[in-house]
């Protein structure tokens, strides 16, 4: 860590303070605007106001009402994830939360009007301002079948805050503040998780070794904890799913990411299909390493050769302007402009979150993008990715607010891409040992993205089987991690240094609203891939199209919007054609080393 840690992102563009004027008048206009909105609905429709009346008011409402909650709930949420520690904000968090929560009794009885609306298609081809949210108006009614009772929506909405969100937040607080002793060059220290976790990459086998005894035993300091949040949180949707009629959690997740069965199957499929392709780069990278019996999982994201590829921040940063003006001046001025206007938080720190996430600000046209840059290739590949997220919402900015919410799965879309013109331009003049260590890299990230994910699955599935039995022990879960890991990596791994404990540091296991948030990261991949494969073909051409399919990920199924560019996700022909660009890096890789 360096002198530059002290940067932080400024979110003064949101609020001054929670103390501000602006801050606590909005905060009041939140009840106050979903009153009025569900005074004047109720109104309308007993005194039997056109449906065109009703829709054009529930779209000015939403309109309004996203646009304040993004504002305000970002700023606390964004202050309480660089500070987990800070009360204040946590305070806000959940009173904003409680707050919005009443807009579900006004938008749970407006669904119920569109549902009984006979000529809904004619009224939503009446005028342009209908015909633009077309798609979620007809998702809005189509979703009323999963609706409960308004009285029963209301209490979970609120039952909510004080169950799974209440866990979520426990689970943040104790992981982000989880301090671990290690000894490295001779000196005992204390690091917080996120730090410990990024030694993985240290090009010292003692080091990583070390770092992955200490994060594994540190969890025993907060696996009870992680277990009840955890089987409390899924137990919640599980009821939730049955009570609602889905299927399943699954097929729950599935419909809010607008994906079809078939899609994912498909996908799948092709996934496990390419198991053997990434166990020989398994095995060969732990003969490398010596690990003879499969790569230990200390090793696996070890660096490979003699490269000494490091990274400060403002290295990174000019390296990614560089290939992304490349690409296309508007996704450069959108780089710059994040690096420029410190909407970046970039290095680790006590207290706050691990990982990289970015949060898109469509009410003041900007993003934040929170990251623990320490200096390797893939902090930096990270970092390209995360401002991908952000290009993403910068596009988006030119369609409502309302159809700015696109779906997991095609979220990874720009965040990937934008990955992959990193890598594409660091291979293209790196010399030997250079060129093996950004391959590695890249095959290592889609690796996880591909294997590692594909063992969150099959442990989320199973997890969510035997919960329907009751609450699992802390072994139980740990029992499941491991052969969930066993069949996704098979003898890739060594079978005795595994990572029993993935279940407690990973938070998107610990969201209530983002059950299986794993497969869309592999949907993301080899999507993006396949898309990256268009633009080589036909650079011009592409750039406007890619835009376009960017603005329609918010207002589209997800099959329908991919068709837009001619891919059809229910050919398995097209998930093996992207996997082979990936599998071709690590045939390249094998022949270098």
């Amino acid at each position: 860590m360096n002198k530059n840690s002290i940067i932080s992102w400024d979110l003064s563009a949101l609020y001054s303070s929670f103390d501000s004027k602006e801050f606590q008048n909005d905060l009041n206009s939140i009840k106050s605007m979903i009153l009025g909105f569900d005074k004047s609905l109720n109104d309308n429709i007993k005194t039997g106001q056109s449906p065109e009346k009703i829709i054009k008011l529930y779209l000015d409402f939403a309109t309004n009402i996203n646009n304040l909650l993004i504002k305000i709930y970002s700023f606390a949420e964004l202050t309480v994830t660089t500070d987990t520690n800070n009360t204040e904000a946590l305070k806000y968090v959940n009173i904003i939360d409680d707050y919005s929560s009443e807009k579900v009794k006004p938008i749970v009885k407006f669904q119920k009007y569109l549902s009984s609306v006979k000529n809904l298609d004619d009224i939503l081809n009446s005028n342009d301002y209908f015909k633009i949210h077309e798609f979620h108006i007809k998702e809005l009614a189509s979703d009323s079948q999963y609706l409960l009772t308004d009285e029963e929506e209301i209490l979970y909405a609120k039952l909510k805050q004080t169950g799974s969100t209440a866990f979520t937040t426990l689970q943040n607080k104790v992981s982000s503040n989880l301090m671990i002793e290690i000894e490295l060059n001779g000196e005992s220290q204390k690091l917080p998780l996120s730090s410990i976790r990024n030694l993985a990459y240290d090009k010292d086998t003692e080091v990583r070794k070390k770092a992955y005894i200490a994060e594994i035993d540190s969890y025993k300091n907060i696996e009870e904890v992680s277990a009840m949040a955890l089987n409390s949180i899924k137990g919640e949707v599980i009821t939730m799913s049955k009570k609602r009629g889905y299927k399943s959690p699954l097929d729950m997740s599935l419909k809010e990411a607008r994906v079809d069965e078939k899609t994912l199957n498909t996908m799948l499929k092709a996934m496990e299909e390419s198991i053997p392709e990434f166990v020989k780069y398994f095995r060969k990278k732990g003969e490398l390493l010596g690990d003879n019996n499969g790569l230990k999982f200390y090793n696996l994201f070890a660096p490979i050769g003699n490269s000494n590829m490091e990274f400060t921040y403002d290295e990174a940063k000019d390296f990614i302007l560089q290939q992304f003006y490349g690409f296309s001046k508007r996704l450069g001025d959108f780089a710059k402009k994040a690096f420029d206007n410190n909407w970046i938080d970039p290095f680790p720190k006590e207290g706050k979150l691990g990982g990289a996430f970015c949060a898109n600000l469509h009410t003041i046209k900007e993003s934040r993008i929170l990251s623990n840059f320490e200096g390797s290739f893939n902090d930096m590949d990270t970092l390209a990715h995360e401002l991908g997220h952000g290009y993403h919402g910068e596009v988006l900015t030119e369609v409502s607010v309302i159809n700015s919410d696109y779906p997991m799965p095609l979220a990874e879309t720009a965040s990937i891409f934008c990955e992959t013109i990193v890598f594409n331009a660091a291979l293209k003049d790196a010399k030997k040992d250079d060129k093996i260590a950004i391959l590695e890299s890249s095959i290592m990230q889609s690796a996880q993205v591909i294997i590692d994910i594909y063992s969150r699955f099959l442990f989320e599935s199973e997890f969510f089987k035997k919960r329907e039995e009751g609450a699992l022990s802390v072994e139980e879960i740990k029992k499941l991690m491991l052969d969930a890991q066993k069949k996704a990596y098979r003898d890739g791994l060594d079978s005795e240094f595994l990572h029993p404990y993935m279940w407690a540091c990973k938070p998107h296991y610990y969201d209530v609203d983002y059950n299986f948030y794993n497969y869309p990261y592999a949907f993301g991949l080899l999507f993006a891939k396949g898309l990256y494969a268009q633009y080589e073909q036909n650079k011009e051409d592409f750039l406007i199209k890619y835009d376009e399919l960017l603005k329609r990920t918010g207002n589209n199924s997800v099959y329908d919007a991919v068709k837009f560019v001619g891919i059809d996700l229910h050919d398995i022909e097209f998930w093996r054609a992207s996997l082979r660009i990936v599998t071709s890096e690590i045939d390249e890789f094998l022949k270098l080393v």
